[in-house]
């Protein structure tokens, strides 16, 4: 069987794959690369998800490339937005003729002797069949995100079966889905379930937010008046800059107070949820979570939304447990009933390392679980593969930016020593391995067990921490005694 052979060879042609092709082509001109992508079209998640009112939980000027400044007058965008914005990024820059579509990738084996990866793709034709084709290349970066497209996550609820009507996750959104004049019930309270409830409130005849227990909800303005100000007065890349390190301080010391002082921050947050509902509301019951701010991610609603759609009784939040699904709705465990027409199961997201690919080195199988991660990007005892993993606490495509630009230093310094391989490798006996992801959101806990760990110290640490990032990734030195290089 005939193998293509790239010197790069990414997987995934969402928001991360879209960025590493850019700075590929841009800081390691020479070197050929190919975007593999399981699905027909460029966007990633951007595409996949179409439920509605679908949207960023983060600002665009942070959320956006670091090398294409965002125009748009609104900071919270929608999901077509962000989806025209990584297309456009792909047309101006040639990145559109490097992806090959239809190509889901399944396994990698990496051979010490040859300093290559081999790598099979499931390509599927036209008429629908699917066969193998082989790709080798010398170095693989994986951007295709961090949970399983497939399908989402959904517990096991009784009487599922009972229910008359229908019953969707937002991850299966398809257009012939009209809740119009409809009773909807939305289970959940993370980001997907507040940024479904105000949408919906628009024309179903009662939306109702079903959660077991509730999340910290912060409202934003959709457009930020400070940074249109500085658009207009100031050169593009200039605005976006100040604007992008602005937000970014911001929400590192909105972390960082929350980590320190997180009693403190529960009361702002909280006085402001009162504030938007009124003196009546029961924020104690439906706003006020069994955890601190930023042990798990805060849900954004731009405008309030979703306060105005509770306030103007077009949705309402209930906090209670399900006892069964029925033919009419959902009992609760109080005996009380929730009448529905439709089900939302906004019930979260199912995580999975590499895209769920089978990663072997010299006949080996990775077992991703056992392995620790380093610099949140690399893999002990992996050779000549990253991954694009965003932070937890800020924008995705800050620290997605940041690895592709040390991905870009790591291949540079290797063709000037003409070294083939580098491998990060641990022999310091002090470090222990701990959890890479420090949250308590349930879809973490779920997959916690099978992820890669952090160490203890650096460069095995994860921190979180984009300023920190910057002084590792971009100006720290490349031959730091852990990676090996050969």
């Amino acid at each position: 069987m005939a193998q293509d052979h790239f010197d790069v060879l990414i997987v995934g042609a969402g928001l991360s794959g879209i960025g590493a092709g850019y700075h590929l082509q841009t800081k390691c001109p020479t070197k050929s690369y190919v975007i593999l992508e399981g699905r027909d079209c460029i966007g990633g998640t951007w595409d996949l998800f179409r439920y509605p009112g679908v949207r960023s939980d983060s600002d665009m000027f942070t959320l956006g490339y670091s090398f294409k400044p965002w125009t748009d007058p609104k900071a919270i965008a929608d999901g077509a937005q962000i989806l025209s914005y990584v297309r456009e990024t792909a047309a101006e820059n040639g990145i559109e003729k490097h992806i090959r579509f239809h190509h889901r990738v399944k396994r990698a084996a990496w051979s010490t002797s040859d300093a290559r990866w081999t790598v099979e793709a499931e390509r599927i034709t036209g008429e629908g069949v699917a066969r193998t084709v082989r790709f080798t290349c010398n170095f693989l970066f994986m951007c295709s995100g961090y949970y399983k497209y497939e399908a989402g996550y959904t517990p096991e609820f009784p009487g599922v079966a009972d229910f008359a009507g229908r019953i969707v996750h937002p991850q299966k959104w398809t257009d012939d889905i009209d809740c119009a004049g409809k009773r909807v019930v939305v289970i959940g309270s993370g980001a997907t379930a507040v940024t479904l409830v105000p949408e919906l409130a628009k024309t179903a005849a009662q939306v109702t937010m079903l959660q077991r227990s509730p999340t910290y909800v912060v409202s934003r303005p959709a457009q930020d008046p400070v940074a249109n100000k500085l658009r207009r007065n100031l050169p593009t890349r200039l605005a976006y800059h100040l604007i992008r390190w602005r937000n970014v301080m911001w929400g590192m010391f909105f972390f960082q107070l929350s980590r320190r002082r997180p009693a403190k921050v529960k009361e702002l947050v909280l006085k402001g949820v009162q504030m938007a509902l009124g003196p009546d509301y029961d924020v104690a019951t439906h706003f006020t979570p069994r955890y601190n701010p930023w042990d798990q991610r805060l849900c954004l609603v731009p405008d309030g939304d979703l306060f105005k759609a509770i306030r103007e009784q077009r949705a309402s939040v209930v906090t209670k447990e399900i006892d069964t699904f029925t033919h009419d709705g959902i009992r609760l465990k109080d005996g009380s009933e929730l009448a529905a027409d439709i089900i939302v199961t906004a019930t979260g997201l199912v995580l999975q390392v590499v895209g769920g690919l089978d990663i072997s080195v010299d006949g080996r199988a990775v077992d991703f679980a056992n392995t620790l991660t380093y610099k949140g990007m690399m893999y002990a005892d992996v050779p000549n593969m990253a991954s694009a993993f965003g932070y937890t606490n800020a924008s995705w495509t800050l620290k997605c930016d940041l690895t592709c630009e040390y991905v870009c230093r790591l291949i540079n310094y290797m063709d000037r020593r003409n070294f083939r391989q580098c491998m990060p490798h641990n022999d310091d006996p002090t470090i222990t391995a701990q959890p890479s992801l420090d949250f308590t959101s349930g879809y973490v806990q779920r997959s916690v067990a099978k992820m890669p760990k952090q160490g203890s110290k650096r460069p095995w640490r994860l921190y979180q921490n984009y300023a920190l990032d910057i002084v590792s990734l971009r100006f720290g030195r490349i031959d730091d005694g852990v990676m090996q290089y050969s």
